[in-house]
């Protein structure tokens, strides 16, 4: 028996010429593609057999989150009611490696009657669903990836990254963004780092640690321990932000005074001009002046100086921007 990594390295390989083989098939039929589903009113509607709907599936979720309406269709189940599910504004990509597939066969009779356009995906450029597309990717592959031929395994692999191929091609051609993308994933992490604002996480109220400058530091501590957020603000007479004492401040303060730091106040051991973010600001941006300035938490003013929140490192990597 072959050794096992040298088996695995034998699929990838066999797996990558199959996708990189591709650009060579690519031709006018792939742009006429794009631009029909362009210009399409509707949706793409992908359907495919066993492993081939699975590939399907993919492509539909990938079209969909890029900005093309899309969705999968089970050949079988579509003659059973779901073809309803189509219009005459849709598009059909049928996705077979033989293009000979019964169930997927079956339905072209049906779609031809709502005159929408079909695209297959085929391993066989001269099969049925071919003639019976308008146009055909052409995805056939060299030699599957099992020893014995026969498991979809390059031919799926081919198939899914002509999807892919599509997808990118068609969120391009649309102008598609970033923050596009972010809009179909609100909790996704792209999602999260173009949606959250530092007002959504951070500490207001009763939970923000604030004492007066002239507060003791044995009362500044308790404060500061009560709000468990590692540190406390220091304010002017007129309620403004006039520095920030942290637990790092604490340490150093005994190691400089030694009991004696109780004896002072917050104003003579706090540090001015502490770092603040505003709270429209994206808590990504708040999480990045953290990093750069090697911090836990920034104090979040208002427009007049007065502290109305502070967001810490913690709630930012809780909710997964990273």
């Amino acid at each position: 028996m072959d050794n096992i990594l040298d088996i695995a390295k034998k699929v990838l390989k066999t797996e990558a010429e199959a996708v990189y083989a591709l650009i060579e098939k690519l031709n006018s039929n792939f742009e006429k593609a794009v631009e029909i589903i362009y210009k399409s009113k509707g949706r793409v509607v992908v359907t495919g057999m066993g492993k081939s709907g699975l590939v399907g599936k993919k492509i539909a979720a990938t079209l969909a989150s890029t900005g093309t309406p899309a969705f999968f269709l089970h050949p079988a189940e579509a003659s059973h009611g779901d073809l309803g599910m189509v219009t005459s504004d849709d598009v059909i990509i049928a996705i077979s490696n033989s293009g000979e597939t019964e169930e997927v066969l079956g339905l072209i009779p049906f779609l031809k009657r709502f005159n929408v356009h079909i695209i297959s995906i085929t391993g066989n450029p001269d099969s049925t669903l071919s003639k019976l597309a308008d146009v055909t990717l052409d995805v056939s592959v060299k030699e599957e990836a099992c020893p014995i031929g026969i498991v979809p395994t390059a031919s799926t692999t081919a198939a899914m990254a002509m999807g892919d191929a599509l997808a990118v091609a068609l969120l391009l051609k649309r102008g598609f963004k970033e923050e596009d993308f972010a809009f179909f994933h609100p909790r996704g992490s792209i999602g999260k780092k173009l949606f959250i604002k530092v007002k959504d996480l951070m500490h207001i109220g009763d939970s923000l640690p604030a004492v007066q400058l002239d507060t003791p530091m044995s009362k500044a501590v308790i404060e500061m321990s009560s709000k468990r957020l590692g540190l406390t603000v220091v304010l002017e007479n007129n309620g403004r932000i006039a520095g920030i004492i942290t637990d790092g401040d604490v340490r150093r303060g005994l190691e400089k005074w030694g009991g004696r730091l109780f004896e002072l106040t917050a104003g003579e051991v706090m540090i001015k001009n502490p770092k603040t973010v505003s709270e429209e600001e994206l808590a990504a941006k708040a999480l990045s002046i953290m990093q750069g300035s090697s911090i836990t938490a920034l104090v979040v003013p208002d427009n007049k100086g007065n502290p109305i929140g502070i967001i810490h490192l913690h709630d930012i990597l809780r909710e997964g921007i990273v």
